[in-house]
């Protein structure tokens, strides 16, 4: 019952030190640290500094040791002087973030934190609310590029939260920090696992899967430009770059062989996101090879298509696919 109480307590204390930060540090692609979102305090070296200067204090006093009562008052002023510096060295950061895609789940998601300062800032540590440390040992008025990682991400939206600001300079007696939002989400792709069955649907009985809708020597779609082949038709030479002074050049055009595969879901699978995870690879396959293939998830339906652009939109639908089970609180 005790335990449940404790419980509950450090829930409604983190649930109000949350809004708090919220209305204190609101979420911002780009933010400058000051004085309302940097906070102080001693370190564990710290706190027993300050404890030997209680010590030497008292000692002094006791023996009326004027060296002594000295010695200590002056740990004392170094002690505040680092707290100025620790201050010193945070304000006037400066933190933003340009967030990449195609991060798979299972794999680290690495935010590229771009880092500046008007003066010079030493030992930057930053890190999400349990993930790796990092530290860049120097920020200029010139951006440094901090790669802070997020282990073990989930299908979907990821959040990674408040990123955690740290300095301890300069003599780690005092710990300097901020918890910034900079508005970060990521969308993470279906981890891909081989799946050792054939693509679910093909348009055409008897198409062959590694082959159906490849890409071949045809006349539908414009491919491109190559050297000029004696005995290749005059109605291909591209003429508007031989006036340019390109040279003979001819054009040339492919097509889709067979059908349009396409991929589907079955709803009724006993493993949802390993079925996922199985269309998330043959997406990654289909690409590889430029075949022309159209996604059936649920009430949506992607038409056939090919290239990178048409992988981003499957895997998207993939990755937004939603969840049977809820994700746990921490993630």
């Amino acid at each position: 019952m005790q335990k449940h109480g404790d419980k509950l307590t450090r829930q409604t204390l983190t649930v109000g030190w949350n809004k708090w930060l919220s209305r204190r540090l609101p979420a911002s692609k780009q933010v400058t640290l000051s004085h309302k979102s940097i906070f102080i305090l001693p370190s564990g070296f710290g706190l027993a500094w300050l404890v030997l200067v209680v010590l030497l204090f008292l000692l002094g006093t006791n023996y009326q040791n004027n060296l002594i009562m000295a010695l200590s008052l002056l740990l004392l002023s170094v002690f505040n002087t680092c707290i100025i510096y620790s201050y010193k060295n945070l304000s006037g950061l400066t933190l933003t973030c340009k967030q990449q895609s195609g991060y798979f789940a299972g794999s680290p998601i690495y935010y590229p934190i771009q880092l500046s300062s008007k003066q010079q800032a030493v030992e930057i540590q930053c890190q999400f609310k349990g993930q790796p440390l990092h530290t860049l040992k120097t920020v200029t008025a010139q951006a440094s590029q901090l790669l802070v990682t997020v282990n073990n991400p989930h299908r979907g939206v990821n959040r990674p939260g408040r990123l955690k600001v740290e300095s301890r300079y300069p003599l780690g007696l005092c710990r300097a920090w901020s918890q910034v939002d900079l508005d970060l989400s990521q969308l993470v792709f279906a981890k891909p696992i081989n799946d050792p069955n054939p693509v679910r649907f093909i348009s055409k009985p008897g198409d062959d899967p590694q082959t159906s809708g490849k890409y071949v020597t045809g006349v539908d779609e414009f491919k491109g430009l190559k050297e000029y082949q004696t005995g290749e038709p005059l109605k291909q030479i591209a003429w508007k770059q031989w006036a340019q002074g390109r040279g003979m050049l001819t054009k040339e055009f492919e097509q889709p062989q067979g059908s349009p595969m396409w991929l589907t879901l079955d709803e009724n699978s006993h493993d949802i996101e390993l079925a996922l995870s199985h269309l998330a690879w043959q997406t990654e396959q289909l690409t590889a090879h430029n075949q022309v293939f159209g996604l059936t998830l649920s009430e949506h339906s992607i038409p056939p298509n090919h290239g990178q652009k048409h992988r981003m939109q499957v895997q998207t639908q993939l990755a937004l696919f939603p969840r049977k089970t809820p994700l746990k609180a921490h993630q």
